[in-house]
């Protein structure tokens, strides 16, 4: 990997756990599919993700404004963005939920003063790898030198689409091992190894490129 200049976040997942139960409300009661209560949160919303159409977006917006609400942040969000803030890396969130919850989240964890810019689906138009092309048209920013965090296999996905780095959020052992054989450029388990991570890429950057 180049040095990272930008970093794009999906809050599903990497900056939060979100309750599963509001998404599969969504693909039961929105969607008439049938739900499955045993996915994560975050694989309940890419989920989600692959069957929603815009005709369906306010609808849903209700059941994720209720996951935005119920989200647990993870402690580590505040003081890795301020670091990486001060390693000048642009933060932009990148996020197929709605203005609505994607506002509500950000308000709640307080973390409206780190991104340089918000895409929630409404803005970028689309789901999936849109808000994340959207995102990185914003940075100005070569592909091959941001990355986008995901922890799922849709999220991969998404990022090889637009052709972005995807570093993996381990937060489940089993799942990041599967996930792993995917090729990811890299994984963490917490976002306090994300400053030191960018460093190591920059440093090796550098062992290559001097």
């Amino acid at each position: 990997m180049k040095p990272v200049k930008a970093i794009l976040f999906e809050p599903v997942g990497c900056l939060a756990e979100f309750p599963a139960a509001p998404f599969e409300e969504i693909a039961s009661r929105v969607l008439c599919r049938e739900s499955n209560p045993a996915r994560s949160g975050s694989r309940s919303y890419w989920h989600v993700l692959s069957l929603i159409e815009t005709s369906h977006w306010a609808q849903a917006e209700v059941f994720e404004l209720q996951a935005a609400a119920a989200a647990s942040v993870y402690e580590d969000v505040t003081p890795a963005f301020a670091e990486l803030r001060s390693m000048h890396v642009d933060l932009a969130l990148a996020s197929s939920l709605s203005r609505a919850a994607v506002t509500h989240f950000i308000d709640r964890a307080g973390l409206r003063g780190f991104f340089s810019a918000v895409w929630d689906r409404e803005t970028a138009g689309g789901v999936g790898a849109v808000p994340i092309r959207q995102a990185l048209a914003a940075t100005g920013v070569s592909p091959d030198q941001v990355m986008y965090l995901t922890d799922t296999a849709d999220g991969l996905k998404a990022a090889r689409a637009v052709g972005v780095q995807a570093v993996l959020m381990m937060n489940d052992p089993d799942e990041a091992q599967r996930l792993s054989l995917q090729g990811p450029a890299g994984g963490i388990v917490s976002l306090h190894e994300l400053p030191d991570f960018l460093r190591l890429l920059n440093f090796g950057d550098r062992l290559h490129n001097p």
